[in-house]
C-alpha cells in the first residue's frame, strides 16, 4: 500500500485542477480531490487557475467513493494563528479593531480574533459594549490558550494601569504648601470662625 498517510487537520499544499463558476477542484495527492468553494478566495487575492498550488487543512478523509473535504480558509487562520502565538505572550500590549459583539463580550481582530470579555472593556462597565465595534482598542493579553486556539485580553487592565502610573506621577510632584488648579466638587464648604 503506497498511499501517503495523512493527517485530519494537517495544513498540505493541494494543485488547482479545475475552476467553475463556485467551486475549484483541488488534487492533494489522495485517491480523490477535494472542492473547496470559490468564495474561500478574497477579493484582493489572484483568483485560482489550474497548475496554481494552494495551501489547505484536510478536515476529513472520506472512503473511496467520497471525496476529501478540505479549506483553504481554516488553512490561514491556523497560519496566522500559529504565527501570532509565537509573537506574543501573556502580559504584553496589543492593538486590535473590535469586529463584533458575542457572547460575554468582543471580539477583538489583532490578526486573528481574540475575546475582550465584557467586564474588561472598561473600569466601568458601560452601557452597550456594542458601541465598541469599529472602534481600534488597545488590550493586555491576559490568557493564552495554545490548544483551544484561544486568546483573552483586557482593556480595562490597561486603563487601571495608567491610572496608577498618572496618580503615582502626580503624588511625586506633589508639594507641601504647593497651589494647584481643581475642580469643586458638590461638597458644601462651610467657613470656619
Amino acid at each position: 500500500d503506497d498511499s501517503i498517510d495523512f493527517d485530519v487537520n494537517k495544513i498540505v499544499p493541494g494543485r488547482v485542477i479545475q475552476v467553475d463558476s463556485d467551486m475549484v477542484l483541488i488534487d492533494v495527492g489522495l485517491k480523490s480531490e477535494g472542492n473547496i468553494p470559490l468564495s474561500e478566495w478574497r477579493e484582493d487575492e489572484e483568483p485560482p487557475k489550474p497548475g496554481d498550488i494552494v495551501k489547505v487543512l484536510i478536515e476529513n478523509i472520506e472512503d473511496e467513493a467520497g471525496g476529501v473535504e478540505i479549506s483553504k480558509k481554516r488553512a490561514e487562520i491556523i497560519e496566522q494563528w500559529e504565527k501570532i502565538i509565537k509573537e506574543i505572550e501573556e502580559g504584553q500590549v496589543v492593538t486590535g479593531k473590535v469586529t463584533r459583539k458575542i457572547k460575554g463580550g468582543l471580539l477583538v481582530d489583532i490578526g486573528v480574533n481574540v475575546f475582550l470579555p465584557a467586564s474588561q472593556v472598561d473600569i466601568r462597565r458601560p452601557g452597550d459594549i456594542g458601541d465598541y465595534i469599529d472602534r481600534t482598542v488597545q488590550c493586555e493579553v491576559l490568557k493564552i490558550d495554545e490548544v483551544r486556539r484561544n486568546i483573552v485580553v483586557s482593556r480595562r487592565s490597561l486603563i487601571e494601569k495608567q491610572r496608577k502610573r498618572d496618580r503615582e506621577e502626580l503624588l511625586s510632584t506633589l508639594e507641601i504648601g504647593q497651589t494647584r488648579p481643581g475642580e469643586i466638587g458638590s461638597a458644601s464648604c462651610r467657613e470656619r470662625g
